[in-house]
């Protein structure tokens, strides 16, 4: 195995990874705002058009970086690069590198990324995070392909956030740890609500191992050709995203019953909302399988009230003409 040299000049970075909804953005936010006085560079993917939870991100100032409408592990892979250079380059050089992953990035594809020739001696993988919704493991049974994807994105993981544990209960998360452990060996779990995880067993860990990547993730078993490949595989067999946006506001109300009904092959919905109820101040939309969310968040202040929404599926399954109508039903104009 070649061995690279790490001259004190490199830059730790960890990746958070994890399926859709799982609440990679809110351990985002808990590590940024811990005590730890680092200089943080934050890199955001969505595989959406929009990147809703680039507005999600507090703490990082200038230091963040946007990567949308596409998935870092294969699409936009060379953007990923050239993002994590361009944070190396700035003034007051960041001294930590936080990557939060798209839901559907397969781990593989990103650890490539990292090896490239031009990052190799200016940054080092110092941990793979993945965050896993205990009450969601389970969900669409009938889709193959995710839980694949789920326990690729656990096999290469250095610990697993398994958050959520008090929506499944004591039973289910029993169920999930005896279902991992036929998969995995020694595999370190953190359970939790509400990624409740202290920043100091995420940052400086420096347990990955470059030798044993992958090495205990699950071999494929999907005979599906929609299933993901090892090494190459294309995002659009699998998913399909939606994006709404309008300057009109919403109800609050009718948005929650709106989205309770959504179809079962749309498995995450999230976006900042402009509302009828609260004008003033941006509302958070995250709806996992059939948990709705409304949260209200900070004041608009010089941004221009708009809401920008993204809806993630199976592929082929959302009707573009539904969707419009479906949330286009929750425009009210009493303002």
């Amino acid at each position: 195995m070649e061995i690279i040299e790490d001259s004190g000049k490199t830059v730790p970075i960890t990746i958070l990874t994890g399926f859709l909804g799982a609440g990679k953005t809110t351990l985002l936010n808990r590590i940024l705002t811990g005590d730890h006085g680092l200089r943080v560079g934050v890199l955001v993917n969505d595989f959406g058009s929009i990147n809703i939870d680039a507005e999600l991100v507090v703490g990082v100032e200038g230091n963040m970086m946007s990567l949308a409408n596409g998935c870092v592990c294969c699409q936009i892979r060379d953007d990923l690069v050239e993002s994590v250079a361009a944070l190396l380059s700035r003034p007051g050089t960041v001294e930590y590198i936080l990557l939060e992953a798209s839901g559907v990035a397969d781990p593989a594809g990103i650890f490539t990324t990292f090896s490239d020739p031009n990052l190799r001696d200016r940054i080092r993988l110092d941990s793979v995070i993945c965050v896993m919704d205990a009450d969601q493991v389970f969900a669409h049974p009938e889709y193959p392909p995710l839980m694949e994807l789920k326990l690729r994105q656990v096999g290469f993981a250095d610990m697993l956030i398994l958050n959520k544990v008090d929506l499944a209960g004591p039973e289910d998360v029993e169920k999930i740890r005896a279902w991992l452990d036929g998969h995995f060996n020694r595999l370190r779990i953190v359970e939790t609500n509400y990624c409740e995880v202290p920043y100091q067993i995420l940052l400086g860990v420096g347990r990955f191992d470059p030798a044993r990547a992958g090495s205990h993730a699950v071999e494929r078993s999907c005979d599906d050709p929609s299933c993901f490949d090892d090494h190459v595989h294309d995002h659009s067999k699998v998913f399909s995203t939606w994006s709404y946006e309008t300057d009109r506001p919403l109800a609050v109300e009718a948005l929650r019953e709106t989205m309770r009904k959504l179809p079962g092959n749309v498995y995450r919905a999230k976006g900042v909302v402009y509302t009828t109820d609260a004008p003033k101040r941006r509302a958070v939309l995250q709806v996992v399988g059939r948990r709705v969310d409304i949260s209200l968040q900070d004041d608009w202040g010089q941004r221009a009230p708009r809401t920008q929404i993204v809806a993630i599926g199976a592929a082929g399954s959302i009707d573009s003409r539904v969707m419009e109508k479906t949330f286009a039903s929750c425009i009210s104009d009493d303002l």
